[in-house]
């Protein structure tokens, strides 16, 4: 549902409140007052409702870095703009203009489901870069121990996006962010204090696995706005596997109508906060992709992302059929995201080659 919407429906019930109340019936004058305040309280709302709802710019990961070591007096070393980068995106995300909003209980937070959704898009690439950073990006191999920082910044950016207290998932984010930081300082250290960011392709693999499997699902979701009917290749066509429940051979699959907008909302932030991401890892792994030459590889799939946030001048997502007379936003989205991940794949294979 759209804000405008949304604020319609509000000024309808605030409305019906107020006749029902039998608001002016001592004194007829005091109604049309009451409106008017209503009419500035609503204008008002509604204005910043479009204030809050305009997406951050993208950032320049090399220069937050810097910004970021020069705090600390420190140097640039290899991690630094990838743990800025996710640092900055958090940051980003806590205080935009009308900070988080996934989580308000009260106008216009509250029907605010686009801005909504972009953020949950960024959150889930911001978990994921979180995950790698504790389980490869920070371990020189498997049996190597933890981080101590890390382990505490990641299970809180993966608390629940939609608490508003005891806690609120802002504070859950800014522990994480805090937690983030302290390693991010410590990366320099030569001492046992210290902490570590490897550099190698295997790792950035890893990571590049779990974007890839979400930019797909972003790409069958996007795709779903128009129904399709699917075959059921869960089982990849191996007759001797099975699944817990039984599923058919082919089904239809389609977006609801009030959640086609929510999903390329969605898509649009995860792909914000994925060009951030990618741009820092190709500084940190310039010298892996060099020799790998996968550098303009890394950099198509970021030119692909870039085409997803073009300013959309219509005030509403239009759903269209994939050759009718309107447009479909979610296709459109969905060509950009399939065309960033077939790419991806692609990217992986150098990695993965000798």
């Amino acid at each position: 549902m759209s804000p405008l919407n949304s604020m319609k429906k509000m000024v309808n019930q605030l409305k019906d409140t107020l006749l029902l109340s039998g608001f002016g019936d001592r004194d007829p004058r005091l109604l049309p007052w009451g409106m008017g305040l209503l009419g500035v309280y609503v204008v008002l709302v509604l204005a910043l409702g479009f204030y809050w709802s305009d997406t951050p710019e993208a950032f320049d990961a090399q220069a937050i870095a810097a910004e970021y070591a020069g705090k600390h007096e420190q140097p640039v070393v290899s991690g630094t703009t990838t743990t800025a980068a996710l640092l900055e995106v958090i940051n980003t995300l806590l205080h935009k203009p009308g900070g988080y909003v996934h989580n308000d209980i009260a106008p216009p937070g509250v029907f605010l489901d686009n801005m909504a959704n972009w953020e949950y898009g960024v959150l889930i690439q911001s978990r994921d870069l979180a995950r790698a950073l504790r389980e490869v990006l920070s371990r020189s191999q498997s049996q190597s121990k933890e981080d101590v920082d890390l382990t505490l910044a990641e299970p809180r950016i993966n608390f629940q996006s939609d608490s508003w207290a005891l806690p609120a998932s802002e504070s859950e984010y800014a522990d994480s962010r805090r937690y983030l930081n302290a390693y991010l300082q410590r990366l320099p250290l030569r001492s046992q204090e210290g902490s570590q960011f490897y550099t190698r392709a295997d790792n950035l693999r890893f990571w590049l696995s779990m974007v890839e499997k979400r930019l797909g699902s972003l790409s069958q979701r996007l795709s779903a706005s128009v129904g399709q009917r699917r075959l059921n290749t869960d089982l990849a066509g191996d007759p001797a596997a099975s699944s817990a429940t039984s599923e058919p051979k082919d089904r239809e699959i389609r977006t609801p109508w009030l959640q086609v907008d929510d999903v390329f909302y969605e898509s649009r932030g995860a792909a914000w906060a994925l060009i951030q991401f990618l741009k820092a890892a190709e500084i940190d792994f310039a010298d892996v992709l060099d020799k790998k030459n996968a550098r303009v590889s890394l950099q198509q799939i970021i030119r692909e992302l870039e085409a997803t946030q073009v300013t959309v001048w219509s005030p509403i997502i239009l759903n269209g059929s994939g050759f009718g007379l309107f447009a479909n936003h979610s296709l459109v989205m969905a060509s950009y995201i399939s065309r960033a991940n077939a790419a991806l794949i692609d990217l992986r294979d150098l990695l993965s080659q000798g």
